[in-house]
């Protein structure tokens, strides 16, 4: 097996004689049969693709979206870029898929995520509006109002993995979100 180590912070220095840093702390409990590659991420080290490795790990970082470091995305963009992933108008349903559990759903923790959560959604609506969609019914909460977290059953986990030829309902409206001005 062949796991992707994200490296996004470093063990403290008067921890590190206890098992080194996260890679030889990693190996370390993984054992010989597990090949361990490592991104720094924060030296701009990012993996080619999703698929270079079979899984992947993220090292504790002391850094969040908030912080501005180069090798973040800001909450902002990461936003823009889940508003242009799919088709925030369609209710509860993606494409063919029609229920509940393809609702679109922002679920925060801070009231800054909150706060950017619509203001990102309040930049977007007007775009979408003027290529003729409707209204963006994404549903924005903080997550200890959303009650619990279900993964869904496995045949649907990585379908598109399993089923390469398989039909996937996310494709985006093809409209750009607004970024601010020299982004």
């Amino acid at each position: 097996m062949r796991l992707g180590l994200l490296l996004v912070g470093h063990v403290a220095a008067t921890s590190t004689h206890i098992a080194g840093d996260y890679p030889e702390l990693f190996s370390g409990l993984l054992g010989p049969d597990v090949e361990l590659v490592r991104y720094d991420l924060d030296q701009d080290r990012f993996p080619d693709s999703g698929r270079e490795c079979d899984g992947w790990l993220l090292s504790p970082s002391r850094c969040s979206v908030y912080d501005a470091h180069a090798w973040i995305a800001s909450a902002e963009d990461l936003l823009r870029t889940f508003w242009e992933s799919h088709d925030p108008t369609q209710g509860y349903r993606q494409g063919n898929d029609v229920g509940t559990t393809y609702r679109s759903a922002v679920y925060t923790t801070t009231p800054e995520q909150e706060l950017a959560a619509r203001s990102t959604r309040d930049e977007f609506q007007p775009r979408l509006t003027q290529s003729g969609f409707g209204a963006i019914t994404t549903e924005i909460r903080s997550a200890d109002d959303a009650g619990p977290f279900y993964y869904a059953e496995g045949y649907h986990q990585q379908y598109l993995d399993k089923n390469p030829a398989g039909y996937c309902g996310l494709g985006g409206t093809g409209v750009s979100c607004p970024r601010p001005t020299g982004a």
